[in-house]
This record gives C-alpha cells, sequence and structure tokens, in this order.
C-alpha cells in the first residue's frame, strides 16, 4: 500500500482495524463486505491470514474462516468483477514437515517441487487457500499467482533456544543463506507478479533471498554450516567477530527462488553478500521500508484477525 499509493497508483486497503493505509474496514470472511468493496477492483493483492503465532491464540475455525472462507470470498469476487490478476501471498511453512530432514541426513533442499506436509492448522489452511487458488484459474481462467514467501517479520525469533543464544540481528544475517527475505524485495516480488500473472496463468513461486548454496553444499551444511559459510565468505569470519556473532552450527534446509527470478524477472537485492557489505560498514541491513513498517506483533489472546 506505501509503494503503490507513492507510484500514484488507484489502491482500496482493507483490514480489520484503522490506519492510514486502510480505506474500508472489515473481514475477508465477510461474503457481503467482500463483493461489496470488490466493486470496480481490476487486480487484487491478498495478503490476509492468520499466522503461525495465531495458532496459540485462535482456535481452528478462526483459521478457517479467514484462510480458506475468506480466499474463496475474494476469489468468487474476483470472477464477479473481471479482475485480471489475483495475487495469493502464502507461505514457505506450507511444506511443513518436508522442511526437516533426518538427522543422518543432508539438507532438504526446497523448490515449488517439494510436496507440502503441514504440521499445524495454518499450514492446512495456507495450503488449501493455494489449491482454491489454482482451482479458480482452471475453472475460471482467472490468473493466480501464489507467493510462497520466507520470513521477513522482524519480530523476535519463535525458537527460544536461537533466541536465547544469539543476538536477534545475528539470527536474521544469519537466515539470509537460506531461509529469509526482505520486505523490499518481497513488495517488488508481488508488484512484478500484478504484471506477470496475465502471461502466466497460475504458479508457485517462493519468495526468499537468494541463496548461496548448491545441492553440493547440503550434507556439509547439516554438520558444519560456518565452515561452508567460511569457504564462500572468506571475510565473514572477521565481520562476526567484530560483533560478536556466531554462525548457526547447522543448516537443515536450503529455500531456492530460481524460478521467481527466471519467470517473475525478480532481481532480490537484500542477500548475504548485500548484508556482510552492510554490516562491514556499520549500516543496518534492513531496507528503509523494512524500518519504516517495524514490528506489529502478535495478539496475545483471542480474536479475530483477517
Amino acid at each position: 500500500m506505501r509503494v503503490l499509493r507513492i507510484e500514484g497508483k488507484n489502491v482500496l486497503g482493507i483490514d480489520l482495524l484503522p490506519s492510514p493505509y486502510t480505506d474500508q474496514i472489515g473481514s475477508i470472511a465477510d461474503k457481503s463486505f467482500v463483493r461489496k468493496t470488490m466493486q470496480g477492483v481490476t487486480h487484487v493483492l491478498h495478503t490476509a491470514t492468520l499466522h503461525k503465532p495465531h495458532v496459540a491464540t485462535h482456535d481452528q475455525q478462526q483459521f478457517i474462516d479467514t484462510n480458506i472462507t475468506g480466499t474463496l470470498n475474494l476469489l468468487e469476487a474476483a470472477v464477479e468483477n473481471g479482475v485480471r490478476s489475483f495475487i495469493f501471498t502464502s507461505t514457505t511453512s506450507t511444506f511443513g514437515d518436508a522442511l526437516t530432514p533426518g538427522p543422518d541426513a543432508p539438507a532438504a533442499w526446497i523448490t515449488e517441487d517439494v510436496v507440502p506436509i503441514p504440521k499445524n492448522i495454518y499450514g492446512v489452511t495456507k495450503t488449501a487457500a493455494e489449491d482454491l487458488c489454482q482451482l479458480f484459474y482452471r475453472n475460471h481462467r482467472l490468473p493466480c499467482l501464489v507467493l510462497k514467501t520466507s520470513r521477513f517479520f522482524p519480530e523476535e525469533d519463535d525458537d527460544h533456544a536461537i533466541a536465547t543464544n544469539y543476538a536477534d540481528a545475528n539470527a536474521k544475517a544469519n537466515e539470509y543463506l537460506y531461509r529469509r527475505v526482505d520486505t523490499e524485495d518481497v513488495v517488488i516480488a508481488h508488484l512484478l507478479a500484478i504484471e506477470k500473472a496475465p502471461q502466466i496463468g497460475f504458479s508457485k513461486y517462493i519468495i526468499s533471498a537468494t541463496t548461496p548454496f548448491g545441492k553440493d553444499h547440503l550434507w556439509a551444511l547439516r554438520k558444519n554450516a560456518h565452515e561452508v559459510v567460511k569457504s564462500l565468505y572468506p571475510e565473514f569470519e572477521n565481520i562476526y567477530a567484530r560483533l560478536g556473532w556466531k554462525m548457526f552450527p547447522s543448516i537443515g534446509r536450503v529455500y531456492v527462488n530460481t524460478k521467481a527470478r527466471e519467470e517473475l524477472d525478480w532481481k532480490p537485492k537484500f542477500d548475504f553478500q548485500f548484508i556482510l557489505d552492510r554490516l562491514k560498514n556499520g549500516q543496518e541491513f534492513k531496507s528503509g521500508l523494512a524500518e519504516m513498517i517495524g514490528s506489529k506483533g502478535y495478539h496475545r489472546s483471542s480474536a479475530q484477525s483477517s
């Protein structure tokens, strides 16, 4: 919304809460509200969702209402209004248990071809919503692209061991090697998807920072990630040492963004080399857009959200 308004586009923001970027207040789970607000809309960026942290604060029906029924409401209204592109923000979390290799296995090489094995209601409902997008392309020729984003939220890591043993910026910098993406690059991917959807029709894309790793690194990443990173970035040790930072001892998955770069013409800027260059110069490595948006936090008690 920020970027589109800066570009002077005619946009309509929908949310449950008022904000400078909210034009209509309501829930996507409310079909009549969706039908009313979608009149005259030509492109849809569907980011509304209950997230993984909400599993602890919201019941399963609320996930179904927002993530599945809400998506269905938007898709039906999109067809009714002749929408030209429908972009659905999904998540790499849908891969679930496929992201966790066994103790004697190499790191998982995650592309769009990996079959999801959802492990919670969040993953189940996002996977179902992706299937709805595919169904509406097949049955109604509604151009739908699914962007499976990796981590880009600034909140503290939900893994207690990581949050305890690594400075927050240290952990996030490490993740740019294999499972994190900057907000600015996410926004650019969405804007490109709007343009490309009519030609592509339907497809899914992993939206994550470009990894330096190849399949030949997967075994070594499980055993000694530090040495693998050192072999690719000789200066990393000194930069990290000055900050009192450390690399994760093991990396268990690698997200591959090749398809998004090739088919969407996406050129993500924030990779590990970019992070190192910023750190070397004493600069913040988050984008200005990520800094501006900041941390929103999550619900601490059960409440409706979309």
